[in-house]
């Protein structure tokens, strides 16, 4: 993608917002480690270290941006209270901190945002009122319930406040390691890539900043491309976190300035990379927070050889929703398979195809023996199997042993 030059554009926020920012909030913010992955270097061909913002307390970045804001309103202001649209780690961010500082707070939130961010949301003390299908749906609606109420709007990435508070990423990065080539983050509304290629391009512009939405909604990769702020149609991601139909006008600018490109991945994508966290690194992230990885391990992003920071920017994840993600990541890498076979309806022939199974490796799961709805004749019956294996070579060493022994095999 070829960006536009903007550099005689004066921008919204500075380097020096973010400095400002990164002294108001550092005692209440954690600095998340920069660790280096040997595995994952190997996997990508490149030095890969990750961000880990997931280990914030409300385990997204969101909060260094709600926090810069909520801190610099007037007493007047705090006594009315404040709201904000949000799909989770904003809700939680402004939610945690408004409790701390004695503000009120009530967040509207889609009716599809995972049961954990909505119950998190609530522990912190907020007020959640849950609205409409998507993120235009609540925004709509908060704007309403500021009105109503008189309530100070707290926006969740179009606000120069927010933009600086997520910025304090930017830096961080450079301190931890000053020799980056490349930063990769996750985009949503694009704050948290205008604070952080704001202050990685200001101190060192040789560095590479890429975005990374899902395919779904890549509402700033559209935006670049028409040169001005466009609305995507709102659909369903995984990266719920990210899947925002309109970025901010304010992230726009900076990123029209600084950012060098921004690619999608699709949801089987940042499945695989969030099950590829959990194993390989122990770490468990969201659909939005695994964006970045999912971006460079499918070969998105020019980074071969490269020292390049991947942004982990949440780990608020449902357990039911992640349940689903690994069992799919299992089917993909070849180590659940599931087969319907016709064997004889005979005593012992469903325990010679469970031994026969054992002896070729294959760990069955569940079973399904079915006689009135089976396919095939008479004197016949169907088994459905889901087996644990070790990978697609062990699928087929087991297909071809069963069609050796006269089974015939039909994966789903």
């Amino acid at each position: 993608m070829t960006l536009p030059d903007s550099s005689s554009v004066s921008l919204p926020v500075t380097f020096e917002d973010v400095e400002d920012a990164r002294r108001l909030i550092r005692p209440f913010i954690a600095e998340t480690p920069f660790a280096h992955s040997q595995t994952l270097s190997s996997l990508v061909g490149a030095k890969v270290f990750l961000k880990l913002e997931n280990l914030q307390m409300t385990g997204s970045y969101k909060e260094r941006g709600a926090l810069n804001r909520l801190a610099r309103l007037s007493s007047e202001e705090r006594a009315r209270g404040v709201i904000a649209f949000s799909a989770g780690n904003h809700a939680q961010g402004v939610a945690y901190h408004a409790q701390r500082l004695g503000i009120s707070a009530t967040i509207v939130m889609p009716t599809y945002t995972p049961l954990v961010k909505v119950m998190a949301t609530r522990r912190y003390g907020a007020r959640v009122v849950l609205f409409g299908h998507s993120a235009a749906d609540a925004r709509g609606e908060s704007y309403r319930i500021a009105q109503a109420e008189g309530r100070v709007y707290i926006h969740p990435f179009d606000d120069r406040y927010v933009v600086a508070g997520q910025g304090t990423v930017g830096l961080e990065l450079l301190e931890q390691n000053p020799y980056l080539d490349a930063v990769v983050v996750p985009v949503g509304g694009g704050g948290l890539i205008a604070g952080v290629a704001l202050v990685l391009k200001e101190t060192n512009p040789r560095i590479k900043v890429y975005g990374v939405e899902a395919t779904a909604m890549a509402s700033m990769r559209a935006s670049l491309a028409a040169n001005a702020v466009v609305e995507v149609p709102s659909k369903r991601t995984l990266a719920d976190g990210i899947a925002v139909s309109r970025v901010g006008d304010i992230p726009f600018q900076i990123a029209q300035r600084y950012v060098d490109d921004v690619v999608t991945v699709d949801d089987e994508e940042i499945a695989a990379s969030i099950l590829t966290l959990l194993e390989v690194e122990k770490t468990m992230v969201e659909g939005s927070g695994a964006a970045a990885l999912a971006a460079v391990l499918n070969n998105h992003l020019p980074i071969a050889g490269k020292r390049v920071g991947l942004i982990l920017t949440g780990g608020n994840i449902d357990v039911t929703m992640l349940a689903r993600i690994i069992e799919r990541g299992l089917v993909k890498d070849g180590r659940m398979v599931r087969f319907s076979a016709n064997i004889i309806d005979a005593p012992g022939a469903l325990a010679g195809l469970a031994t026969l199974l054992g002896n070729l490796g294959g760990n069955i799961l569940q079973i399904n023996h079915e006689r009135a709805f089976a396919r095939g004749s008479l004197g016949m019956t169907q088994v459905e199997v889901t087996l644990e294996t070790r990978g697609h070579d062990h699928i087929k060493e087991i297909v071809t042993g069963l069609e050796t022994a006269g089974i015939t095999v039909a994966l789903e």
